[in-house]
């Protein structure tokens, strides 16, 4: 067995560090097959060599994240588990500092992953952004807060959110009410996202203003979106021509970013996914980003994480029976 012997600053860090009932502690002791105890001001690391050099790396990214005012979850501990495994523990750096907007209630809004690092960066470095990846990885969330964010600094006067109205096993004519109340439960994820970073009383005025529009796909045909950060979520459910006419409405002075999942298109049979066409045929055009993220960068309930994993496990398995 290997020991070694890490220092604590402050109290106050090893409490928070340990987490209640040390359910942080807990999970890197499961992880790695470690035992760590604290003596004062130290923490001893006990467990097989590579294993106790893995725990005290995972450790001090842990402690470099606490230095920030960062609170630790579950998910983040197991992230920089994850990364400490991959020999990427240098980058948690990167994760920290990168406030993208504030929300209403006062709460930074920061990437959480070295993934959603990468596609907040290409929204900054690119005119336009396709994001692919899983449930949960903040595709959505974060392309709002970009907004948002341009929206504040006064670099685009409009913010413009979009999705396909397809049916999910569902039929759009049972629901009750005129078109817009009949499309407006597909765009509640889009209200959900401006409500958490303006306040409902300020989205409602800047929809009044028509500084804020959310709306079906289909009501973007014919328009030249100029001054505009535009968003088209659920793109996997566009048809390859929905999501040609959406991208020609690019005007002077936009960005758009456009996201979906790939493994739930809830398309007819027969009609191949605009998203998937676009990543392809797109890939090579400077000032377009094509980013991928994946079941790490999954910042929901950390059984979202499981749930991903599992699927792509069992597609992966169907596909080679095949």
């Amino acid at each position: 067995m290997f020991e070694q012997i890490m220092s604590i600053d402050r109290m106050e860090e090893a409490i928070s560090l340990f987490g209640n009932f040390d359910e942080n502690i807990t999970l890197i002791e499961n992880q790695l097959g470690v035992k760590v105890v604290n003596r004062g001001s130290e923490l001893k690391v006990v467990g097989e060599a590579e294993n106790v050099g893995k725990a005290v790396r995972a450790l001090n990214g842990l402690l470099s994240i606490l230095n920030k005012g960062e609170q630790l979850t579950e998910q983040n501990v197991k992230y920089v588990l994850s990364l400490v495994d991959d020999g990427n523990e240098d980058k948690i750096h990167k994760l920290l500092g990168d406030c993208i907007c504030i929300s209403a209630k006062g709460r930074p809004i920061k990437p959480k992953t070295l993934g959603q690092q990468k596609y907040v960066e290409a929204i900054r470095e690119n005119t336009v952004t396709l994001a692919v990846g899983p449930a949960g990885t903040g595709k959505t969330y974060l392309a709002v807060a970009m907004a948002v964010t341009a929206f504040r600094a006064k670099e685009i006067n409009r913010i413009i959110l979009t999705r396909p109205a397809v049916e999910a096993g569902e039929k759009l004519g049972f629901l009750p009410g005129d078109l817009q109340q009949k499309v407006d439960p597909y765009l509640r994820p889009l209200y959900d996202g401006l409500f958490d970073m303006l306040g409902a009383e300020n989205f409602q005025k800047y929809q009044e203003r028509g500084n804020i529009e959310v709306a079906p796909l289909a009501y973007m045909r014919g328009r030249t979106l100029d001054d505009s950060f535009i968003i088209l979520d659920e793109a996997q459910n566009t048809t390859c021509e929905q999501m040609k006419m959406f991208l020609t409405r690019l005007g002077n002075n936009s960005k758009m970013v456009v996201t979906g999942d790939v493994t739930q298109i809830d398309l007819p049979d027969g009609k191949r996914s605009g998203l998937i066409e676009a990543t392809k045929v797109l890939k090579n055009i400077d000032d377009i980003a094509v980013v991928r993220l994946g079941e790490r960068d999954v910042v929901r309930h950390t059984l979202v994480q499981e749930i991903v994993k599992a699927y792509e496990k069992y597609d992966n398995l169907d596909g080679k029976k095949k």
